[in-house]
């Protein structure tokens, strides 16, 4: 541990979002490269900074800082110097020389306590001096308030939110009632709050405490998918999360409902947010789905017509959805691979090319809108980029603070819009989509009900189903090329409960039986590296691991440390940087796993030249780290469409390695082979849903390594994680209504 003592000399780098600071300290005549969170940092000013010597590759020695104070000038030569730095704006070298000449070491006294008195300087009118002064005590005030947000270990980022946030008003705010700060600051959740409380002395037992708490539950079960919670299950979390009586839990659930931030629906309570949303998604899906009034015969002459000239197979389920979507303003089509789902789309766009109708095509993720591109010759895009989204609206990273060109004042030009992989959309984003969807408008749902349901909270596709409002066409009849596919043969084994054949005779289909998880490994990372390739014409980035766990021995954590140093080992020549409990290294497989509509990407053409631009990057999209610049602080990522991103070290808590992903990460994406690790686990999560969308996710071959006696229990299990989704009610109250 180092200390030092001087003045801030010059900064040779400040990224102004997250404070990351590269400057130069002279203390005792040496001059000392400086790096760390400081974003009040300014050229002159004093200061006292801690931190260990490092020894950077490029760049020599520095300090990492581990805190840094402002400090008072303590002589002249230092007040001038401060003063002249640039720091308060209005004074320069030379008027900073005559302030100091004329007061002395009592300048700062001056500027503080008599300001006027500025105006016996050449060049200071009292105008200036006022400004002056305002600044300098801003400054003072700015400084008082990091010590004191310090002495309750908030961080030096997060107190400049703070102050900027609350003013002076963070003093009253803090010993009263710190969970305020849960509700209006991006960054400070309630586990932060609570240990602020803590030191700030407020009791457990307090109701500001115990209503934030509720909050915060309510906002962990969204990220687990659920729209609302049980009464009886909230209180039980909450007694969990709080340990306070039940009751006293329980007597606040009216004050939030007055209060406009919770609703009470029966037995179940929601967050004021997801209720209204839900509500409006429900709404909005009624009132789309009109009758289009396309007289009978002419709905059987175009689909005659397209039949006719369709070079593919069809059945009457295919039939019935082409005549269904041209009669309908909203229409579900549902199947399970090789049931001829892109096929009924192209008929469905050929029919409505009949009709001179502007249709538009969209999926839930970049892959899954290019395979839709790929079948059907039209330009599909994300929902995302459909909408035309153009950042967070309040700075956040969710769909509900997403900001879209596109919405009930600016709708789709377009008079069908086509969305496939719906399995994929939460409530969030189909509230964002219907928004933009002007009633007259075709909507057209395709989706496998039988996948996993969205990351993002709500199970749309299926509560939509299972609501009996819309028309439904459910496609079931593998056709014959599908047929010769044992991927998916054996897919609908597995949604059916059938036993499925592991004798290894298949083409595509393989089960390679070890009872041992370093066996497992063993297996798994020599069908990735070594025999796989080959065979299915991939690169080993290309094939994906795919695990039903996050921890464990076969868990997504470990098996991406030992992924990496086999497929990415560490070279002299790759830039590495220390990531959570690992390190990120140049040329590894990563994801995004968190919704950022304020990263800015571009793709860049010939010579470097930036040929587009555009904002947004999305959970589950997967990219390839092409830099490491430990100097500026930044890791360049290249996901798909060649689009590039650069983060903060700040923002890396958004990336992980992607060697190996949760199969609930994988909804929506194809892989031209998919290796899964097969060892028991928790029954709830070990299910035939969770096999069956793993299996559904490779292109030409799935390999399973494992233990086959779990892979029968998960074909067996039909018994799923409940979700408590509103979706299905709300609907069906609006059409009573209605």
């Amino acid at each position: 541990m180092v200390e030092l003592k001087g003045y801030v000399d010059h900064i040779i780098y400040k990224n102004n979002d997250n404070g990351y600071s590269v400057f130069v300290v002279v203390s005792d005549e040496e001059e000392i490269t400086c790096v760390g969170i400081s974003p009040q940092i300014t050229e002159g000013m004093n200061v006292e900074v801690t931190g260990d010597y490092v020894e950077h590759p490029s760049y020599g020695t520095q300090v990492k800082i581990s805190s840094l104070k402002e400090c008072e000038p303590e002589d002249e030569i230092a007040i001038e110097r401060y003063l002249g730095s640039g720091a308060i704006k209005g004074i320069g070298i030379a008027m900073a020389a005559r302030i100091v000449r004329h007061f002395k070491k009592d300048t700062f006294r001056i500027i503080e306590e008599e300001p006027e008195r500025l105006v016996e300087i050449k060049g200071i009118s009292e105008r200036k001096a006022r400004e002056i002064a305002a600044q300098v005590c801003e400054k003072k005030e700015l400084r008082s308030a990091m010590i004191f947000l310090g002495q309750y270990g908030i961080s030096v980022a997060l107190a400049v939110k703070i102050y900027n946030a609350y003013g002076q008003q963070i003093y009253s705010i803090i010993k009263e009632n710190p969970y305020r700060l849960a509700d209006d600051i991006k960054g400070v959740g309630f586990k932060i709050a609570d240990d602020i409380a803590m030191k700030a002395g407020i009791k457990t037992d307090s109701d500001f405490r115990i209503k934030s708490g509720i909050l915060y539950v309510l906002l962990l079960a969204s990220g687990e998918g659920h729209t609302f919670l049980p009464a009886d299950v909230l209180t039980e979390r909450c007694k969990n999360l709080l340990e306070v009586d039940g009751e006293m839990i329980e007597r606040l659930y009216m004050d939030l409902s007055i209060e406009k931030k919770i609703v009470v629906k029966g037995d179940n309570i929601y967050s004021s947010v997801f209720y209204a949303i839900e509500s409006n998604v429900a709404r909005m899906l009624i009132e789309r789905n009109i009758d289009c009034n396309v007289p009978d015969s002419e709905i059987e002459k175009i689909t005659s017509k397209v039949s006719k000239n369709s070079d593919l197979e069809q059945d009457e389920m295919q039939l019935l959805a082409m005549k269904e979507a041209i009669k309908n303003g909203v229409l579900v089509i549902t199947g399970g691979p090789g049931t001829g789902k892109t096929t009924t789309i192209n008929n469905i766009i050929k029919c409505f090319e009949h009709l001179g109708a502007e249709i538009m095509l969209a999926a839930p993720t970049g892959r899954a809108a290019k395979r839709m591109t790929e079948a059907t010759g039209l330009e599909a895009k994300t929902i995302h980029r459909m909408l035309e989204l153009n950042g967070a609206a309040d700075g956040g990273d969710s769909d509900m603070s997403a900001g879209f060109a596109r919405n009930e004042d600016y709708p789709l030009e377009a008079d069908v819009v086509i969305v496939d992989e719906m399995s994929m959309v939460d409530i969030t984003l189909m509230n964002a989509l219907l928004k933009a969807i002007a009633p007259g408008t075709r909507l057209i749902l395709v989706g496998d009900a039988n996948q996993l349901p969205s990351v993002g909270p709500g199970c749309v596709l299926k509560d939509i189903i299972d609501s009996e409002c819309f028309q439904v066409v459910r496609l079931s009849k593998i056709f014959r090329q599908a047929s010769k596919s044992d991927i998916i043969v054996n897919a609908h084994k597995i949604n059916k409960g059938e036993e499925v054949t592991l004798d290894n005779k298949s083409k595509d289909f393989f089960f390679l039986k070890r009872y041992d998880a370093d066996k497992i490994i063993n297996v798994t990372m020599q069908l990735v590296g070594e025999k796989l390739p080959g065979y299915v014409d991939a690169e080993p980035f290309d094939i994906q691991v795919l695990t039903p766990m996050r921890k464990g021995l076969l868990g997504v954590e470990r098996l991406n440390k030992i992924l990496q140093n086999y497929l990415n080992p560490p070279d002299k020549n790759k830039i590495e940087k220390e990531h959570g409990d690992g390190v990120l290294r140049e040329g590894d497989k990563v994801m995004q796993i968190k919704n950022n509509y304020n990263l800015e990407w571009e793709i860049h053409g010939a010579y470097g030249i930036v040929i587009e631009r555009g904002l947004g990057v999305f959970n589950g999209d997967m990219g390839i780290v092409k830099e490491i610049n430990n100097f500026a602080a930044l890791v360049t990522v290249e996901f798909e469409e060649g689009r590039t991103v650069e983060y903060p070290f700040a923002n890396l808590e958004e990336l992980e390695l992607s060697y190996a992903i949760t199969i609930h990460k994988s909804q929506g994406s194809e892989y031209p082979a998919v290796v899964i690790p097969v060892m028991d686990g928790p029954r709830m999560l070990m299910n035939r849903n969770l096999i069956y969308t793993a299996v559904t996710r490779a292109r030409k071959c799935v390999t399973m390594v494992g233990d086959e006696n779990t892979f029968f229990g998960m074909v067996q299990n039909a018994t799923m994680l409940a979700r408590y989704s509103g979706l299905k009610q709300r609907l069906n109250e609006m059409s009573i209504a209605i």
